[in-house]
């Protein structure tokens, strides 16, 4: 198998990659093992326009021609036209990469107004050009596949950062038992120490992929902490439910046992990634907001909040009007502020509590553009709406995490916005799934919808 997850083909495949792949990982044309790599001129010129400004896109576009760049190297016109080989650090199959010129064929399978058109076309070319040789377009953006196909083009996403098919598959951070867990047990060895209960076990059936630092949850009340594993035995802290619904956070206390487990990992300072993921109104901002402030205010665990958001339009540059960061970032941020407003909606002064905390609170906004390069120190970063976020951009912001730093990462698969991301290929998915063994790390996957009876007939019925 190659690095791409298919069988390795006895004759080279030519992938010719759209703009949008360089975008969503810079170095895509690295992953296509031995097989040839061709980048259209359109592509170049697409990257070229995109390049220039502080918005994210713009970073991603530089990476991809500086890598393209530096493969090229000094050949020649014509080596670069026939591809040149990609030079790898370990030994083995290298592939090439090559610049596609379009040919000026007499007749166009598209109108050459689109971009997309035009690259289709060139693909077309190509395959007329050098019958025999397995020729795929490679793009995230559905449509230009489907109308690649009705030109005879096979084209396909790009599979590289993918780890799962089916978001169905992905780890919920728990795991829910029918009647008690204990029925499924064969051995136990119980200790005591420290002040709490460790349980050595040994399972009649073995559960199907359990990870470290998830959560196994009962009928009769029993949670357990998976904390070590070895073939069927599993290493569990004995979680009693009514302290873990007895937490309390800046005034807020959890409404079921998936918040509880969610405020724990908040909370615990030997966390320090946790993953919140589940439906609009689960409360996933507000548990994070509320666990914030209790450690930065109370606790004083964390110097500063770091608050960000990814949506739309931070994707382009935030402006030159008067005005702070801070102000400038505030509208995308409402629903930090809306919830501020929920955790002191029972004080005299609502509007006066929430202006006196972020007088109060180290609580400081900022853009995803101007993270980049930055380092937080002692921070606890929190990051909304992470489902619009590709795995390179995340794990570029989640590296910004200096020493004594926590990330929370809060996120719904259900309501991506970004064009050319689907739930298996968001940064969410892939954070999730790369971290899933992290021994400082959570993830929950929050249920219900506890916003309102409405939203709760919404989240079901539309």
């Amino acid at each position: 198998m190659d690095d791409y997850g298919r069988p390795r083909a006895t004759q080279p495949t030519l992938y010719v990659l759209d703009t949008n792949v360089l975008i969503h990982d810079p170095n895509a044309l690295l992953n296509f093992q031995e097989h040839q790599v061709a980048i259209p001129m359109t592509v170049l010129e697409e990257l070229d326009q995109l390049k220039a400004g502080k918005h994210s896109v713009a970073a991603e576009c530089r990476q991809a021609i500086r890598l393209i760049d530096k493969v090229l190297g000094d050949a020649t016109p014509e080596q670069v036209e026939l591809g040149v080989p990609i030079q790898r650090e370990k030994s083995g199959p290298c592939g090439s990469l090559s610049i596609l010129m379009s040919k000026g064929a007499d007749s166009s399978a598209l109108p050459d107004d689109l971009n997309d058109n035009k690259i289709i076309n060139q693909v077309v070319d190509l395959q007329r050009r050098i019958a025999g040789v397995p020729v795929v377009l490679v793009t995230n953006d559905i449509n230009m596949r489907l109308k690649a196909r009705a030109c005879g083009v096979a084209s396909e996403d790009y599979h590289t950062d993918k780890l799962v098919d089916d978001v169905g598959q992905l780890s919920r951070g728990y795991h829910s038992l029918s009647g008690s867990f204990w029925d499924r047990v064969s051995k136990v060895d119980t200790h005591q120490g420290h002040g709490r209960t460790w349980h050595r076990v040994q399972l009649i059936d073995n559960l199907p992929a359990v990870h470290i630092n998830e959560f196994i949850l009962d009928e009769q009340g029993f949670v357990g902490w998976i904390k070590g594993i070895k073939a069927d035995e599993l290493l569990l802290l004995d979680m009693h439910q009514e302290p873990l619904m007895h937490q309390e956070a800046w005034g807020l206390r959890p409404r079921d046992i998936h918040q509880a487990l969610a405020l724990f990992a908040l909370l615990d300072p030997d966390i320090h990634l946790v993953n919140l993921s589940g439906a609009a109104g689960s409360g996933k901002t507000i548990l994070a907001l509320a666990a914030a402030i209790e450690q930065t205010v109370v606790s004083k665990r964390y110097r500063r909040i770091i608050a960000t958001r990814s949506v739309q339009g931070l994707d382009e540059d935030i402006g030159f009007l008067p005005g702070t960061e801070a102000e400038k970032m505030e509208p995308w941020l409402g629903a930090i502020t809306d919830n501020l407003e929920a955790l002191h909606m029972d004080d005299e002064s609502t509007h006066g509590s929430v202006d006196y905390i972020l007088q109060k609170v180290p609580l400081q906004f900022k853009s995803l553009n101007y993270i980049r390069g930055r380092s937080f120190q002692q921070s606890l970063i929190l990051i909304d709406e992470c489902q619009n976020l590709t795995p390179h951009q995340m794990k570029t912001i989640i590296t910004r995490a200096g020493s004594g730093s926590k990330v929370v990462c809060l996120g719904n698969l259900a309501q991506i916005d970004t064009p050319y991301l689907s739930a298996t290929s968001s940064g969410l998915t892939y954070l999730t799934e790369r971290f899933k063994d992290f021994p400082h790390g959570m993830h929950i996957t929050l249920q219900g919808v506890p916003r309102s009876v409405l939203a709760e007939y919404a989240e079901a019925h539309m």
